[in-house]
């Protein structure tokens, strides 16, 4: 594992290619993470994932997927969860618990075997960002509640439950992305709201949670840095350690999109130099790619101690 770079890349199709393979030979990324465009059923997805765990010689490599449920279900050329958003589940929370315990339970068991049926074992949820109206419809149906309690217990109960299953989970996208009026994968969101303010509402549903994992927000909170967005923002990830108190691995959102301003080398660098322990580069293009492995360090022993706690979990 020592020899691992602190970066996670995707790839381009639903096998690895000879260039693709030697990329992961030469610069050894820590993690790889999956999208439709991978998937094609059950077994082609499971031969993919065995092959890349061989070329690490570890059954327990970290591969990643967004399995939300609702609009972000990369597993929708084996089985659609078109309704089952965390809106859904959030109102089943309130309306009735019993049921929503039964059914949410339920979700997390069948995501889990699936999961482990394509050879995944990182589930990039829970979305633990706020529902707030008249923000960009990126979250939108991906939060559970506008409501910091509601959200915080639902997202203990996903990660509880989905790290019983064997399956590791990435709370996102700290320290809060409800508030953005405009989607980061096409824009650069600006957020007024005082820190005070913030800490009572949208960055509290991340305190105190056991997910091994938080994914940053390409989001800039004017009244803390004015500057950078929380993925290379230095203030916003000590906030993050410090106030909100998260002391596992930080992943970058995607380098690629647009809300980050610079070239890919300078993404990857401000983002790792600020405090992000891995970056995440999705697009599976190879020379995109280059340009994130060669600018990414060896892991740290802080990634290698939590990459081990994380190990123990899967079954």
């Amino acid at each position: 594992m020592n020899n691992r770079r602190s970066f996670i890349v995707g790839i381009k199709s639903t096998k690895l290619s000879k260039k693709e393979e030697k990329f992961l030979i030469k610069y050894k990324p820590w993690g790889i993470i999956l999208f439709t465009r991978n998937i094609v059923d059950i077994k082609q997805t499971y031969k993919l994932t065995s092959t890349i765990k061989k070329i690490f010689n570890d059954r327990k490599y970290p591969i990643l997927i967004d399995q939300e449920g609702g609009r972000v279900n990369r597993l929708k050329n084996i089985i659609s969860f078109d309704n089952l958003t965390s809106k859904f589940f959030g109102e089943k929370y309130l309306k009735n618990n019993k049921e929503f315990i039964f059914f949410y339970k339920l979700f997390i068991d069948k995501t889990s075997y699936l999961l482990k049926s394509i050879g995944a074992n990182i589930n990039t949820s829970p979305v633990l960002d706020l529902s707030v109206k008249g923000s960009s419809n990126i979250i939108g149906d991906r939060a559970f509640s506008d409501n910091v309690n509601v959200a915080s217990k639902i997202g203990d109960f996903c990660i509880e439950h989905f790290h019983n299953n064997g399956i590791g989970t990435v709370i996102k996208h700290i320290p809060g992305h409800g508030l953005a009026k405009v989607d980061s994968h096409h824009f650069t969101p600006f957020i007024n709201m005082k820190e005070n303010l913030l800490l009572k509402k949208d960055f509290a549903v991340f305190k105190n949670k056991k997910s091994l994992f938080a994914m940053t927000a390409h989001v800039v909170f004017k009244n803390i840095d004015n500057k950078n967005t929380v993925t290379q923002s230095k203030k916003l990830i000590k906030l993050i350690r410090k106030k909100i108190g998260f002391k596992n691995i930080l992943i970058s959102d995607d380098l690629s999109m647009k809300s980050l301003k610079g070239s890919l080398e300078e993404n990857t660098i401000k983002a790792l130099n600020a405090g992000c322990n891995l970056v995440l580069h999705c697009n599976g293009n190879l020379d995109e790619m280059e340009i994130v492995g060669k600018n990414s360090p060896l892991i740290s022993k802080f990634i290698i101690k939590k990459t081990s706690q994380f190990y123990k979990i899967l079954s």
